[in-house]
């Protein structure tokens, strides 16, 4: 599996963890990070996993493909939740979700 044919996907996948990494980060400053919790444990992992996938897609794992599927999972339930609050960086956080999950979806489905 060549991680040229991957490249957006790749992207997608870098992008949303770094808008999950800021997200969690600027939910750790709101004045009710209690009513953050689970927008921040979602940002944590699907940061993590849109690594790996992305890791894995440029080393050309045969796992890629699975990892994306998950990926594509964890993103929409993240993008869903980070979409529930009004803060610019979760409406941020969520469009590179919805992003990551179509990407992966695709990714998956031409693998």
């Amino acid at each position: 599996m060549s991680h040229e044919k991957f490249q957006e996907c790749i992207d997608a996948c870098d992008a949303c963890a770094a808008a999950c990494d800021h997200c969690a980060a600027a939910c750790l400053g709101e004045n009710d990070v209690k009513m953050m919790a689970r927008c921040i444990a979602l940002d944590m992992d699907c940061a993590q996993l849109c690594r790996l996938a992305s890791a894995c897609m440029a080393r050309g794992s045969e796992f890629a493909a699975a990892l994306c599927r998950q990926c594509a999972d964890v993103c929409a339930a993240c993008g869903d939740e980070c979409g529930k609050h009004q803060m610019d960086h979760c409406q941020e956080c969520a469009a590179a979700c919805r992003r990551c999950a179509d990407a992966c979806r695709a990714m998956s489905a031409a693998a």
